[in-house]
């Protein structure tokens, strides 16, 4: 057993050193500042979350001069080996990419105090855990007022993948958003219990399609890439990607993507070892901090126009402001009221 859990571990060394850019370098320099992470399940090459994390690691390696390290997990069993490892390492960081990994950071953690490590998405009550949220319900806001405005069905879905208090965020603020816009709107909600089951986004975004949602807001890893694979062959219809720029996976039919900037996250946390301050407690990232939002519809600048620009601009505006407040739940999206722009 010891023996094939260190060949799993090895090969996903290699892997993740070809991907990261270590295989370069035998190892740090003395002095050198040394980030390692760990993925969750999608793994690098999702296109959204794991690779907006993996590209704040770039970012330090280019900016500040960082070594990085990359472990992919597998599975759900590969979280606390790989954190072990990293661990056992001697990293100045270590960042544990996914909420699914609170509970295997928590214990490792606590057996390592002087080591630091960060948490994307989760809270870790250590104190050598930086744990890093977002406000997902604010850009979610700002994707489904648009999915409202642009709508001619006035039937909207969105796709989540694992039912979890983290996606109700997302699905919150996107129902909220579009009854800003249509307080009759029909939205669709479905969940595919995996965020790596690309075949199952692709099923049920066609299903929400068929039944005559026109356009779909996905927050569900890879089960989102199925999504937009079914949009393509579909005329009209649109999807809302994820956490990274996802347009120009299939230009014209992403109608805008809700970008979290993991990257941002994580090249912050660095650069603030590096300066010698440590970011350190419950770090909360939104709007108003430029870590949230939507992009700037490079290929369906057609279907959405300025009239519409402007009024998402207005939209904004007053969730920064704090005139609206975006529900995180749906106990708190039952409470939603339209507010009088």
């Amino acid at each position: 057993m010891y023996r094939r859990a260190l060949a799993a571990f090895l090969a996903c060394v290699v892997s993740a050193c070809a991907l990261s850019g270590c295989a370069r370098h035998r190892g740090p320099a003395r002095g050198q500042l040394t980030l390692g992470m760990v993925t969750d399940v999608g793994g690098l090459g999702d296109q959204s979350f794991n690779d907006s994390a993996y590209r704040g690691l770039v970012t330090a390696r280019e900016n500040l001069g960082a070594y990085v390290q990359v472990l992919q997990s597998r599975s759900a069993a590969d979280y606390q080996p790989n954190l072990n490892a990293l661990t056992n390492l001697h990293y100045g960081m270590i960042y544990a990419i996914g909420f699914l990994m609170g509970l295997d950071l928590d214990s490792v953690a606590k057996d390592h105090p002087s080591q630091r490590y960060a948490i994307i998405d989760a809270v870790v009550d250590d104190p050598n855990v930086t744990s890093i949220t977002f406000r997902e319900q604010d850009g979610s806001f700002l994707a489904g007022a648009l999915a409202a405005m642009v709508s001619t069905s006035h039937h909207i879905g969105f796709l989540g993948g694992a039912d979890i208090p983290l996606i109700e965020k997302f699905e919150a603020g996107y129902s909220a958003g579009a009854r800003e816009i249509d307080p009759s709107i029909r939205v669709d909600v479905k969940y595919a219990g995996s965020f790596d089951d690309v075949a199952a986004g692709k099923e049920l975004a066609n299903l929400m399609f068929n039944d005559g949602a026109d356009i779909i807001f996905t927050a569900a890893g890879k089960v989102g890439l199925g999504a937009i694979e079914a949009a393509k062959a579909r005329d009209g219809d649109f999807i809302i990607g994820v956490d990274s720029n996802q347009d120009g996976l299939a230009p014209g039919k992403v109608l805008t993507s809700m970008v979290k900037k993991v990257d941002v996250a994580v090249f912050d946390v660095a650069k603030s070892l590096r300066g010698g301050h440590p970011i350190s407690g419950h770090v909360v990232f939104g709007l108003k901090d430029g870590a949230i939002g939507l992009t700037d519809f490079a290929y369906t600048k057609q279907y959405v126009g300025s009239e519409r620009r402007a009024r998402l601009d207005t939209i904004e505006r007053a969730i920064v402001s704090g005139k609206i407040v975006p529900p995180d739940s749906r106990a708190a999206l039952a409470g939603f009221k339209p507010v009088s722009l």
